[in-house]
């Protein structure tokens, strides 16, 4: 058994022109930077089970740990993620990581307790890893002088500032979960929480259980314990198991096609020219038992479920804050984040996050926001996080990034993201080879973990009806 970190064979294909058949030639790669990969050989022969995930955020990183916590220990099986930035790349590492089970208007969230619990235990897992020592493994410097934590546990606090739903807040309070409490509070209480905290109808609901992620060292310890957990089942000598990370993008899902599979749906949308076809299968990455889509907004964008899903685009700017030395009192260590209008988003004494604007129908993915988008963000943000954080006044801005959110349509259940079977849209024969999971929306982090969970366990049975009709039914709205 050997630890390879590399690939170093891929397959080549032509098409002879005097048969017209398809042959596989092996070709020698070089090692790229933008290829990642942990493998182990053993001495079982069989064919792997290959998967490929698209996208490395909440939702493809969650799916990728569940399908090797779910896969057999006898079987082969690789996995490859593809993400053209990287780990946390898309609005998932740009998302304010604010993490409780309840809406604004404080009611449980649908399968509040469930997904709560399944969050935590990821974050657990993304905790573990990160503080084994049991590999010789260097994360990824994220630049925070503050901050440097997967999950601070100081709670959440909700000043009310409006009594036009306060009864109907009242009333959902009383229905809480154990684990993630809320409890009234009033002025007093609450300033002794946050000092200078604005609470003028004297009610605040504070949140002891909810935390605050940072979500890309979050990303980056999670995509560790999959790693961690592939060099421990190779250390068995069992099976083989791998796991790839590809900085590549992915423009077309039959990129990712079976070749057998890809001439029958190549001649169902009449691709006829040669160089084409040809091209097609230069770019073909594996033979993949199942494709999983979780692109985010990203998935909007493929050209086989462009204008198929029923998701708005929206992007959000998020500022840097700073307190300067010369500031004596800081953000008590101790004290919870906020949430208002605008969010803050506590990384230490001196350091927060605060969110978010809600640009609708944008396209645009960069992080970067020039200057002018800045000014009418912080000329949005400032005054209501001054509303309930006067001394956000003493802050200095440091910067802005941005993120383009996928969100999902509203149903009787709120705001639910989008899974499934999406082999219909894709052409040829139905066999649960293409699925979907995006329209994370706002609530990512809230989400991901039983949601993954449930893709992964959908995708090994190829059984689409073990994902809950809520999630599903949003394939029977849209037009074929």
């Amino acid at each position: 058994m050997a630890l390879i970190i590399q690939n170093p064979f891929l397959l080549s294909t032509k098409l002879s022109q005097s048969r017209g058949l398809l042959h596989y030639f092996p070709k020698r790669v070089s090692f790229s930077s933008s290829f990642l990969s942990i493998r182990c050989f053993s001495a079982v022969s069989q064919k792997p089970l290959r998967y490929a995930v698209l996208g490395a955020g909440f939702a493809g990183l969650s799916v990728a740990w569940h399908l090797l916590q779910q896969s057999s220990e006898e079987s082969n099986f690789c996995i490859d993620i593809y993400d053209e930035v990287g780990i946390g790349g898309g609005a998932s590492g740009m998302s304010g990581g604010l993490l409780h089970p309840y809406s604004p208007k404080v009611k449980l969230l649908w399968r509040g307790e469930e997904c709560w619990k399944e969050s935590l235990k990821l974050l657990n897992v993304a905790e573990d890893a990160r503080s084994s020592k049991s590999l010789d493994m260097v994360m990824p410097k994220t630049g925070l002088k503050e901050g440097d934590f997967i999950v601070r546990r100081s709670g959440l606090v909700r000043p009310v500032l409006s009594v036009k739903n306060m009864h109907m807040m009242n009333d959902n309070a009383q229905n809480c979960i154990a684990s993630c409490r809320i409890e009234s509070i009033h002025k007093d209480a609450a300033q002794k929480l946050v000092p200078d905290l604005c609470v003028p109808l004297d009610l605040a609901y504070h949140m002891p259980e909810a935390v605050n992620v940072n979500p890309q060292n979050y990303l980056e310890a999670l995509y560790l314990a999959c790693k961690t957990f592939v060099k421990s089942k190779c250390s068995l000598g069992i099976s083989c198991k791998e796991l790839n990370l590809h900085k590549e993008s992915v423009l077309n899902l039959l990129e990712l096609a079976v070749p057998e599979k890809l001439l029958t749906v190549l001649v169902f949308k009449k691709i006829e020219d040669a160089f084409e076809l040809g091209e097609l299968f230069s770019r073909k990455r594996s033979d993949y038992d199942a494709v999983i889509v979780c692109l985010g907004s990203g998935a909007a964008f493929l050209p086989e479920l462009s204008g198929r899903l029923p998701l708005r685009t929206c992007r959000g700017v998020i500022a840097h804050l700073q307190l300067p030395d010369h500031i004596r009192e800081d953000y008590p260590e101790n004290s919870p984040s906020i949430l208002s209008d605008a969010w803050l988003a506590v990384q230490g004494p001196q350091t927060l996050y605060l969110g978010s604007t809600w640009e609708w129908k944008s396209r645009n993915f960069s992080r970067h926001v020039p200057q002018e988008e800045a000014s009418k963000a912080l000329a949005e943000l400032l005054p209501k996080a001054s509303a309930v954080y006067p001394a956000i006044k003493n802050w200095t801005i440091k910067g802005t990034c941005a993120g383009l959110r996928a969100m999902p349509p509203l149903t009787a259940e709120g705001s639910l993201p989008l899974l499934g079977c999406v082999d219909e849209f894709i052409g040829g024969p139905t066999e649960c080879k293409y699925w979907l999971f995006t329209g994370l929306g706002s609530r990512g982090l809230f989400y991901h973990a039983l949601l993954g969970k449930l893709m992964a366990q959908a995708v090994l049975s190829c059984n689409e009806d073990l994902i809950p009709s809520e999630l599903t039914s949003w394939k029977h709205r849209v037009k074929q």
